[in-house]
């Protein structure tokens, strides 16, 4: 089987053959990962029911690089009805005084696709050490990693392994991303998701975008930004890390809010530059974000603007719309899939229009898979 119409005869050559299976794959591992929480419901239903009754429970989001994204996805979804905190692992380790709140009940939400960053394992530990009670719940892609059998362990936690095929060999985290991303919706959020409709809409992407996308890539932006409101925001952040990842860092990319992108970050467009806008379907939130983009339009400084939208309502005609089909009715967080998966597709293709090699793509071998070079240093308690 070939991959995003390219032969694997050709994706094996320019060493991108895993990472063009892991985008492509991804709808069918949201359905074999929906399977596996469907057959758990029982276990993970008894452990977080008394602890999400918990008395001023606080919910910390975490994890290292685009798993600790996933968290920050989550938190303005999960803020109406809990005490939430996006915080990545990198924090917690190097100030842990400054995040860990000793007497204040809380559950650790671990998202890793490896288990075994060494800042995920610092801070669970830093974690049981400084908060009196603690409860840790591991979402992970891989049953060998060292966070896995260490919460495996013990019967106080909880660890959810997906499927082993999210356990992405590329380089950058695809299908583990927007995998761990769904565990994380369904299991603690109150967010209906309509799986098959999310499903469609992202085979729609890979099906019918993929080759415009092609297209688009050969135009030579060199600059690249990705917009989004709240939750996508840090979809936007998830979008522009994977750019740089699979470019090795040729390309210059950044991300911000709509409303934020005007104090400041807004002086690097110019006419090499490329703008993406995540447009949300809150009808409140969309305003915000269809005021900047056609704004942007307006400034007639950046090279091109694509909307990237459930609807062309609000939009003015006759511009670059990508259009998600069969999501107008969706919420943001069944939006964020078919999203993701466009921003993963224009990365792939980006770092094959520059001879880079997607499944390995940092020549210099200073930025690794999972993370080297990190020294974990004692903490003292304060």
């Amino acid at each position: 089987m070939s991959y995003l119409n390219i032969s694997n005869d050709l994706l094996n050559h320019n060493n991108a053959l895993s990472t063009a299976k892991e985008i492509y794959q991804q709808p069918e591992m949201w359905q074999k990962t929906q399977d596996l929480l469907e057959e758990n419901a029982e276990t993970i239903d008894a452990f977080l029911k008394p602890i999400l009754a918990t008395k001023n429970l606080r919910i910390i989001l975490t994890g290292a690089g685009s798993s600790s994204y996933i968290g920050q996805c989550l938190a303005p979804l999960l803020l109406k009805d809990n005490n939430v905190e996006a915080i990545a692992t990198t924090d917690l380790v190097s100030g842990p005084h400054l995040y860990f709140k000793k007497k204040t009940p809380t559950l650790l939400v671990s998202f890793s696709r490896s288990g075994d960053s060494p800042e995920s394992l610092a801070a669970a530990n830093l974690y049981t050490q400084l908060v009196d009670t603690c409860y840790q719940l591991v979402i992970t892609c891989n049953e060998e990693g060292a966070l896995y059998k260490s919460v495996k362990a013990d019967e106080k936690n909880m660890v959810f392994l997906l499927p082993p095929e999210t356990h992405d060999q590329s380089f950058a985290m695809t299908s583990s991303f927007t995998s761990m991303l769904y565990v994380g919706l369904k299991i603690l959020s109150k967010h209906a998701i309509d799986l098959n409709t999310v499903c469609k809409a992202t085979m729609a992407v890979i099906n019918e975008q993929n080759d415009d996308i092609k297209i688009l890539t050969r135009k030579n932006f060199w600059r690249v930004v990705f917009l989004g409101s709240n939750g996508l925001k840090s979809l936007a952040r998830e979008a522009s890390l994977k750019l740089l990842e699979l470019t090795d860092g040729q390309i210059v990319t950044t991300y911000e809010s709509s409303l934020g992108f005007r104090h400041g970050p807004k002086a690097i467009i110019s006419g090499n530059t490329i703008v993406f806008v995540f447009i949300s379907n809150d009808p409140h939130t969309r305003q915000y974000d269809l005021d900047l983009l056609n704004e942007i339009r307006r400034d007639r400084k950046a090279g091109l603007v694509v909307a990237l939208s459930s609807e062309i309502e609000g939009m003015e005609p006759k511009r670059d719309h990508i259009i998600i089909k069969g999501l107008k009715d969706a919420n943001d967080c069944e939006l964020m899939f078919p999203l993701i998966v466009y921003a993963q597709l224009y990365a792939f293709h980006s770092a094959l229009k520059l001879g880079n090699s997607p499944d390995s793509p940092c020549v210099s071998g200073t930025v690794n898979r999972v993370v080297q070079g990190v020294t974990i240093h004692p903490y003292n308690a304060r």
